[in-house]
């Protein structure tokens, strides 16, 4: 006997045919296995799977984060490469566009002349690197923008009952997202390639969205050349009104010559 299919029963398994190549695009649907080829994590809770995601941040050696930052109503631009003995960037304000080195626990800054103020020197430092002594009381502040520990632990943390989001990309890493109080807590994003790194940082309330890129790739950091840099001994010279960083403190005077180390 001759099987018999009417053409709309042809007509329609072609089309769940096409339907199912390019759900399986996306991993999705009609049988496929979204975590096939994957490192796993997304069939775990969003807890664990936040657990894993910071527990590999702290194990990395370096990581690049890209973003923006609002800290005590000022929204911060970076663009920092960090490892755990120092670290190199920009970090743009509204106000002002200053670089950062710290290679061990000396800290460099290069900022425009106009950065510097009223300051005697200001003319003498445009687009030279300072050394910001230890004892000043805005080096914790700029120091901050370069240790890989404090940016991280600030960055990571979200607020309230974790969720597991949906399947994502970030760039082109696959990632899962994990949520927290249904977004206003925070989302983060963790890869579902390899080790499970977080990509991607999206704030609670608005606070920012920071990439997190090229875990463990190294990078040169090296001191700056000697004609590039500019050394006030014990203090910064006096800068412009308006603090640059997150409540970093002006120096208190404009200090004695510059003097090349």
């Amino acid at each position: 006997m001759t099987a018999y299919f009417p053409a709309a029963r042809l007509r329609r398994a072609a089309f769940i045919g096409v339907l199912c190549a390019g759900l399986a695009v996306t991993g999705t649907g009609c049988g496929d296995d979204p975590d096939e080829g994957t490192n796993g994590i997304g069939k775990l809770s969003a807890d664990k799977i936040e657990e894993k995601a910071k527990a590999a941040a702290t194990e990395a050696d370096s990581v690049h984060l890209s973003g923006t930052l609002v800290s005590g109503g000022k929204s911060f631009t970076l663009d920092m490469r960090l490892k755990s003995d120092g670290g190199s960037g920009e970090v743009k304000s509204q106000d002002d566009t200053f670089q950062l080195l710290r290679v061990g626990e000396q800290l460099y800054l290069k900022a425009s002349a106009a950065f510097w103020g009223q300051s005697d020197s200001a003319g003498k430092l445009g687009d030279k690197y300072v050394k910001v002594p230890e004892g000043d009381p805005s080096y914790k502040q700029f120091r901050g923008f370069t240790d890989m520990d404090v940016l991280l632990d600030g960055l990571l943390g979200l607020e309230g009952k974790l969720a597991k989001g949906s399947y994502t990309k970030v760039g082109h890493t696959r990632a899962v997202q994990v949520t927290a109080d249904e977004g206003k807590g925070g989302k983060l994003s963790v890869s579902l390639e390899g080790t499970p790194y977080p990509l991607l940082m999206e704030r609670a309330g608005g606070a920012g969205r920071v990439e997190l890129a090229e875990w463990g790739k190294a990078f040169p950091l090296d001191p700056p050349a000697q004609d590039q840099t500019v050394d006030y001994g014990s203090q910064l010279p006096t800068t412009k009104s308006g603090d640059p960083a997150p409540s970093p403190s002006k120096g208190s005077g404009q200090g004695a010559d510059p003097k090349t180390p």
